[in-house]
């Protein structure tokens, strides 16, 4: 196509669409394919390039394991030493930051039994439903992501942490998890990769894997494939309801449309007085977690593992291997911290006999949204008609995708969706 064919392209998409999507990570995407689904026309505007954000470089599991969030008893306490410690797995960046320090005073009182369980609860029914739904869409789709039902362990070299790690298991079993314990001895005879010395390993065998830039690759394929236009580059300035519909202000002219779905990602605080909703600013911040990736060494493990004293998730795919996982709250700091980065490698060397592969192919980082409850905001903008948020997935967006998508999908549509939505909605941060 010729520049000024892409150029016309572009100016017909941006004149009026049934529903657009602004945001081209996973949930942008999901929504958009399950809004086409309905018979929808959409048009899905991306910043950037699409899966810019979070949902380039992540580790790629899928895991309904990982229902239990972040504010957890004992967890403030333990970021408060590892404040000083820049490779820490769990970072705070010691500075003047009064939106950071309102978020961490909301997440520090939500670090308690009866709202962990909360939000665990939550949490798990999307995850859970997300899990179903991917499997089923990579087969109707024929998305092409390397996906896998290779189930994800949990690795410990030491026993104590072994012991602390299976603290959460029962509420695990009890949100109709499957949990399998392995000692150590048998853990090392079953696997190769790993050197001697693992304490014992918790599996869960639900857990999926896929590639995360192919994922999102493969759903933008299946969005055009029914109708949906996809416009990069194209950065939203403003949204007004003040008529019939939204009218978009963009960096490419103006878009109308009937409905507007606000998958932002981290960059939704960034976007709240245009949405209408001055919550994003205390519900939201960027959480940045980091990856390496490499070609596949020689032994590899047999499934994604968590070395789960060092925090670092390790993935291997068909196309590669990657190394990946740790929490820093800097702001939208776009710096690769090369400490925080090498704490990766080292943190595998301890477990893993190759923990690097021999040629690295990419260094990354993304800020995935964190809610100071952990849990995503899916919904309606309250008091702004045609506007829809589908945010706050932080370190599930991948997890969560599918499920999100359809939940948008059916929220708008007005029919009862496959799960209860109240514990996403939006109103909770207005």
């Amino acid at each position: 196509m010729s520049s000024e064919s892409l150029q016309n392209a572009r100016a017909d998409a941006l004149r009026d669409t049934d529903i657009a999507v602004v945001g081209g990570g996973v949930i942008g995407l999901t929504s958009a394919l399950a809004l086409l689904n309905d018979g929808r026309r959409v048009c899905v505007l991306e910043a950037q390039t699409l899966g810019s954000g979070s949902s380039h470089g992540n580790c790629g599991t899928i895991t309904p394991s990982h229902a239990t969030p972040l504010a957890a008893p004992g967890v403030i306490t333990q970021a408060l030493r590892w404040m000083l410690t820049p490779d820490a797995p769990l970072y705070v960046h010691p500075r003047l930051d009064p939106r950071l320090w309102g978020w961490l005073l909301r997440f520090a009182l939500r670090c308690n039994a009866r709202d962990w369980r909360q939000s665990a609860l939550a949490k798990s029914a999307l995850l859970n439903d997300s899990r179903a739904r991917l499997q089923d869409w990579v087969r109707d789709y024929g998305l092409q992501c390397e996906f896998e039902q290779s189930g994800v362990d949990y690795v410990f070299r030491d026993e104590r942490a072994f012991a602390a790690g299976q603290i959460e298991l029962d509420l695990l079993r009890e949100l109709g998890i499957r949990v399998e314990l392995v000692d150590g001895r048998r853990y090392e005879a079953e696997d190769p990769a790993f050197k001697p010395g693992v304490a014992g390993a918790i599996r869960f065998d639900h857990d999926a894997v896929l590639r995360p830039d192919s994922y999102v690759d493969a759903l933008a394929q299946a969005v055009r494939a029914r109708g949906g236009v996809i416009v990069e580059g194209c950065r939203l300035q403003t949204l007004d309801t003040s008529g019939a519909g939204v009218a978009l202000g963009t960096s490419q002219g103006v878009l109308r449309a009937r409905e507007v779905v606000l998958a932002l990602g981290a960059w939704s605080p960034q976007l709240s007085d245009a949405i209408g909703l001055a919550g994003l600013k205390r519900a939201i911040q960027p959480g940045k977690g980091y990856s390496i990736t490499y070609d596949r060494p020689a032994r590899v493990p047999r499934r994604p593992v968590v070395l789960r004293e060092r925090k670092v998730c390790v993935t291997t795919w068909g196309s590669g291997y990657r190394l990946g996982s740790t929490m820093e709250f800097s702001g939208y700091d776009d710096s690769l911290n090369p400490r925080r980065l090498a704490a990766l490698e080292r943190g595998a060397a301890e477990y893993l006999h190759e923990p690097v592969g021999p040629v690295e192919r990419e260094r990354w980082y993304g800020w995935r949204p964190m809610s100071s409850d952990d849990i995503p905001l899916i919904g309606r903008v309250p008091g702004r008609d045609g506007l829809w948020l589908a945010t706050g997935h932080g370190m599930m967006g991948v997890s969560m995708s599918a499920g999100t998508g359809q939940l948008v999908a059916d929220l708008i549509a007005g029919r009862a969706p496959a799960l209860d939505p109240t514990p996403y909605r939006p109103e909770r941060f207005a």
